[in-house]
């Protein structure tokens, strides 16, 4: 099943964090936080302004992103946790971090 966001929303896969902390101290699952980091799985056409322009999103599928930690809702998508959220909970975008510049 495909899932296209609307309007300026964006569709992201949280991006796991480190198993253990910087000193080697291996962290339970039970106090870890969510992770911030996210990668754009598919990004609707934009918004529209008071004339009715369309204002395209600056996220792309593949963008490896920052966001707030209460940012977006949580959906299931074909048994996989995805979030959901609109382009303005997205504090930016890592760079270096698009998933088709790693793979290059």
């Amino acid at each position: 099943m495909g899932f296209r966001p609307l309007h300026d929303r964006v569709l992201v896969r949280r991006i796991d964090a480190e198993e253990k902390s910087a000193g080697g101290i291996i962290i339970p699952d039970t106090a870890k936080e969510k992770p911030q980091q996210g990668e754009v799985i598919s990004v609707g056409p934009g918004a529209r302004d008071d004339q009715g322009n369309l204002i395209t999103p600056d996220v792309k599928a593949g963008d490896i992103i920052l966001f707030g930690k209460w940012s977006g809702t949580e959906v299931k998508i074909d048994g996989e946790e995805l979030l959901i959220m609109k382009e303005s909970d997205i504090f930016g975008i890592i760079e270096g971090g698009s998933t088709a510049q790693k793979a290059a």
